[in-house]
């Protein structure tokens, strides 16, 4: 019997001892079970916030590459050959502050130290004879070293030297300063003056190999100089002007030392020259777009500080651009109109030229174009020059240009000239935009 009581204590005790196991093991199991869902819940929790984080992060994206998309087409659309100033897109992106933008960032400190530097080959090859205004028959007409880089945030320097066969000499060098008050942009250094259309534009950037007679006959020029054209140290000032909506006005005031060529010489300190240059621009569509502008430059001649010389002139740019084959077609006519008085001993010289031209694109790489000159002599108005050339331009790529022109010229001493000038512009390195 003592038997059997021990034998039934020991069954109940194990089954005493299960019991407590059971109430301890089942609510660590159901503790452990709920940690484990609460964690899932938290893991789920976090993979949906990263998810929807993620989705904002591409729409972010997104927004910003349509935006800046289209700006680009707007920029692009609204300058067709790049006609459109700069300075239009500028106030586009400023807004009513007016205020241009500054050069800042990593790039331009990564160009403090290595501006961009380029250099461009002009190659010019003349057929047939010129009694009055020969030219070699070869010649590597120019080849221009340019250097650019942004000085500092509110600053950037642009130098351009120009490699002739008759020496060097600094084309352009200045300093341009875009973050003046009230939106002004200033100038300071060597530069070519805003007079006209192309008076600023260099040579390797002209649509012909030569530059018309009205420029070389009221603009100064010489057979020594292969790069005519108002060109003088100074200090230039430009502002875009309030004007009606869709209508773009900017307006520039110049004064330069008074020597350029052999239109201004000065004799002392004060024979500075002054140049004034208003222009319009207006888009009639998205396609279609005009240009008109006028100028004024007055200067002391080489006849002595008595001896002044006044240039008035006006400008019409007109230009089209296929906005399905942008690459493919493009038009542009371009006309300009000097009007000059030179004070001479004797008597004063009043003389008138002008020329238009006109482009229109082919193909993707070809051009076509042709221009006709009629001008008076500054220094005689009673003689004149007439002149028209066709031109076909080749471009290969975007460094390289092959170019033919056939210019026929009859001078005011009754001789006529038939040429054929060639050209091969050739580019390494980086180099600037120029105007066009």
């Amino acid at each position: 019997m003592r038997y059997l009581f021990k034998v039934r204590g020991l069954g109940w005790g194990i089954s005493l001892i299960a019991g407590v196991l059971l109430l301890l093991v089942i609510p660590a199991r159901l503790h452990a079970q709920v940690e484990t869902q609460d964690m899932a819940a938290r893991v789920k929790a976090l993979e949906d916030g990263l998810t929807a984080v993620e989705a904002e992060v591409q729409t972010l994206q997104a927004s910003k590459a349509n935006a800046i998309q289209d700006v680009l087409q707007s920029a692009q659309v609204n300058q067709p050959q790049a006609t459109a100033p700069p300075q239009q897109l500028a106030s586009q992106v400023t807004g009513e502050t007016g205020q241009l933008p500054v050069y800042d960032g990593a790039t331009s400190a990564g160009k403090a130290f290595n501006p961009d530097i380029g250099i461009i080959g002009n190659f010019v090859a003349v057929g047939a004879r010129n009694a009055i205004k020969p030219l070699p028959s070869l010649s590597l007409q120019e080849s221009e070293l340019s250097m650019q880089a942004v000085v500092d945030p509110y600053a950037r320097a642009d130098f351009f030297l120009a490699f002739g066969e008759q020496g060097v000499e600094v084309e352009e060098g200045y300093v341009t300063f875009t973050a003046l008050p009230k939106g002004v942009v200033a100038k300071v250094g060597k530069m070519r003056a805003g007079f006209g259309r192309v008076n600023s534009f260099h040579n390797h950037t002209l649509p012909w190999v030569d530059r018309s007679l009205a420029t070389f006959n009221l603009l100064g020029g010489s057979l020594e100089e292969a790069d005519i054209g108002i060109k003088d140290a100074g200090i230039s000032v430009s502002r875009i002007l309030p004007s009606p909506k869709g209508l773009f006005l900017e307006g520039t005031a110049e004064v330069f030392r008074g020597d350029s060529g052999s239109l201004f010489k000065s004799s002392q300190r004060s024979d500075v020259s002054v140049v004034g240059h208003l222009k319009a621009y207006h888009d009639f569509t998205e396609s279609t777009n005009l240009e008109v502008g006028g100028s004024f430059a007055r200067g002391h001649n080489d006849l002595g500080s008595a001896c002044v010389t006044r240039l008035a002139g006006m400008d019409a740019t007109f230009c089209w651009k296929s906005l399905r084959r942008a690459i493919y077609h493009s038009f542009t006519a371009r006309s300009e109109l000097f009007w000059s008085q030179r004070e001479q001993i004797t008597e004063t010289q009043r003389a008138f030229g002008w020329y238009g031209s006109a482009e229109y694109q082919l193909g993707r790489r070809w051009f076509t174009g042709a221009r006709y000159d009629w001008s008076e002599r500054a220094r005689n108005a009673r003689q004149h020059d007439s002149g028209g050339s066709l031109v076909l331009t080749y471009w290969p790529s975007e460094f390289t240009q092959v170019r033919a022109q056939l210019r026929r010229t009859v001078y005011a001493e009754g001789k006529t000239s038939n040429e054929l000038l060639g050209q091969v512009l050739f580019t390494i390195g980086a180099h600037g935009a120029h105007p066009f």
